[in-house]
């Protein structure tokens, strides 16, 4: 038993309460500049997505940013739903492995022919 006298409960390591996710952006968000600047290779038969990282459900945190709360504008503007069959396999993370698949990912849907944005 633990040190607190409380029997674990079979639950995910408190590390690993991270998550990555992946937003679909309304195609339009191909008429912003810096996002066509951020996306030279892309093609256009793959959806335009933002990839993030959280240490909120995948699904509030896709909330915060509609509502405009600590959000990026990209998702606020033209976020369309979570594409969770892009991410749901490596969740949950810890911190850092978090950190490093949000980049990972991104590299990865960019060489896929997605139009990535990363904050």
């Amino acid at each position: 038993m633990p040190a607190s006298g409380k029997a674990r409960t079979g639950a995910r390591p408190k590390a690993h309460r991270y998550y990555v996710y992946v937003v679909e952006l309304a195609d339009t968000v191909w008429n912003e500049a810096r996002f066509r600047r951020a996306n030279p290779d892309y093609r256009f038969a793959k959806p335009c997505v933002y990839v993030g990282m959280t240490g909120l459900d995948p699904d509030l945190r896709f909330d915060r940013h509609k509502a405009g709360i600590q959000s990026n504008r990209f998702v606020r503007d033209y976020g369309l739903r979570l594409m969770p069959e892009l991410y749901e396999v490596f969740n949950p993370l810890p911190y850092d492995g978090a950190r490093d698949m949000e980049v990972e990912l991104g590299i990865g849907l960019r060489e896929a022919g997605y139009a990535v944005w990363q904050a």
